[in-house]
């Protein structure tokens, strides 16, 4: 499944453009490590792990199945480990829907073919409460310090992946809490440090709307890519849960012939004591399958009411995984039918999906489709650019296979060592001196840079003396507006 996952994934690379992000990915990973370290003190402080492995992975070239394969593989390694959790849990046959309900997913294949590190914290979550598993099950100094190691990944994925860590508290025992707590503050330093970081760059997401409880109505279609096939999988995972709950504390499809062996003894009279305190380690994985699921986004709308905006669906696809994990058990759980009722949902998920893939897929499948604004710059000798968003010529400059209009304002040819704009001048009208036409191109809709002054560049070229003569957006939101504007 870990094959069939990452295969998914990847078949998406080539087909939708690089956007925004991914650029910036490219901008960063391409400088040098000094200036990878300056970017980080003003900027993407939190990515900085991310760009440090991108660094050295674009040294073998910026094309775009490239710079994707790394999340295809890390979507592969998440498939692979929750398939082994769902074993360890449940059963093999929970563990292999669980993993074929996570590939169809459309978030898997949106992430997992998009050159950021959101794939790399889906899989770090999966690879934690897999070692986390390990560690409660069976403890010993080995795996405590891999479950910390585990827990350091998920802090140096990225920022907001760590809201699934405090799902990890359900499943460990009293005795073990001590060690537990060992390994979550040893491995939990990386996200003091890049939490210190983002808060000192907040600024960098000051576009991020605020947000009110109704999102969580969107969840499920967030966390699938879907909105019928999330609703679905939501309602299936929650029943899931409910399986775990009620399964017998005794289960124990890890150790298979070493059930008599006298450490398992032992493990087994610490699972009668916890029985006759509470409930039993089924109930224990029940609570945290669904703190997995649901405490991201109700930490991350809290972050967002006291601290600053910050609810963005993106970072919330560690949820994905264990949505598919928990529908995985409650499949699995059927009567007499598992392999026909797992069958079925895959079946049934991947139909209900079909649209939303083929979406993921299109050219324009990230919502920035810059070779489309390149078909529709017509220039003629002479013809002038202005980027109302100056990092959007680096998308440009990416995908540009002809002759391009004349950058009027752009004055250096690296970016800005403190972000990814590119050095401009300060006076439009100047640089517009002699030109008859110019072509501008914008980040959000043909009303966002033509009514007022929201786009402050294609203000600047209207007071320059120049009107529009065409304006054309890409399909979706917020897309590209390319306008082509004529002196008066």
């Amino acid at each position: 499944m870990a094959l069939v996952a990452g295969a998914v994934a990847f078949s998406g690379s080539g087909a939708a453009t690089l956007n925004g992000d991914e650029l910036a990915t490219i901008s960063a990973a391409s400088r040098s490590l000094p200036g990878l370290w300056e970017l980080g003190q003003n900027i993407d402080g939190h990515f900085l792990p991310y760009y440090l492995f991108m660094h050295f992975w674009v040294k073998a070239g910026t094309a775009e199945l490239w710079l994707r394969l790394p999340s295809a593989v890390a979507i592969g390694v998440a498939a692979w480990f929750l398939a082994d959790l769902g074993r360890r849990l449940h059963s093999v046959r929970a563990g292999v829907i669980g993993a074929a309900l996570f590939a169809i997913l459309p978030s898997v294949s949106y992430y997992g073919a998009f050159a950021r590190s959101y794939a790399f914290a889906a899989a770090a979550v999966v690879f934690s409460f897999w070692a986390l598993h390990r560690a409660v099950e069976r403890p010993g100094g080995r795996r405590w310090v891999a479950y910390g190691v585990a827990v350091a990944l998920v802090c140096c994925t990225h920022l907001f992946a760590v809201l699934a860590l405090p799902a990890h508290l359900a499943p460990a025992r009293r005795g073990q809490l001590v060690r537990m707590a060992v390994a979550l503050g040893v491995g939990g330093l990386p996200a003091v440090v890049l939490g210190l970081v983002g808060f000192g760059e907040r600024h960098a997401i000051s576009w991020i709307p605020q947000r009110g409880p109704e999102v969580w109505l969107k969840f499920p279609k967030m966390a699938a890519g879907s909105a019928g096939l999330g609703v679905l999988l939501f309602a299936v995972a929650m029943a899931g849960a409910v399986v775990m709950w009620r399964s017998t504390a005794g289960r124990d499809p890890v150790r298979g012939d070493e059930e008599h062996s006298s450490e398992h003894g032992r493990v087994r009279q610490d699972e009668g004591r916890s029985r006759g305190r509470g409930f039993g380690e089924g109930g224990r994985w029940a609570v945290a399958g669904v703190g997995w699921l649901v405490l991201p986004p109700l930490l991350l709308l809290a972050v967002s009411q006291l601290v600053t905006p910050a609810y963005v669906d993106r970072y919330l696809f560690v949820t994905a995984p264990a949505l598919a994990l928990l529908a995985g058990v409650a499949v699995a759980a059927v009567p007499r039918f598992p392999v026909p009722a797992g069958v079925a949902i895959v079946l049934v998920g991947g139909l209900l999906a079909v649209p939303d893939h083929l979406t993921v897929r299109e050219e324009n499948g990230r919502f920035e489709n810059i070779p489309w604004a390149l078909r529709v710059v017509r220039a003629e000798p002479g013809d002038a650019i202005v980027y109302g968003q100056s990092q959007l010529r680096a998308g440009f400059g990416y995908y540009a296979d002809s002759a391009m209009p004349d950058d009027v304002l752009k004055t250096g040819e690296a970016p800005e060592p403190d972000g990814f704009g590119f050095p401009e001048r300060s006076e439009v009208a100047a640089a517009l001196e002699g030109r008859e036409r110019v072509w501008v191109v914008w980040r959000g809709t043909k009303q966002a840079g033509l009514q007022g002054d929201s786009v402050p560049r294609v203000a600047q070229v209207r007071r320059a003396g120049f009107e529009a003569v065409s304006v054309k957006h890409s399909a979706d939101l917020p897309g590209l507006t390319v306008a082509l504007f004529e002196r008066k």
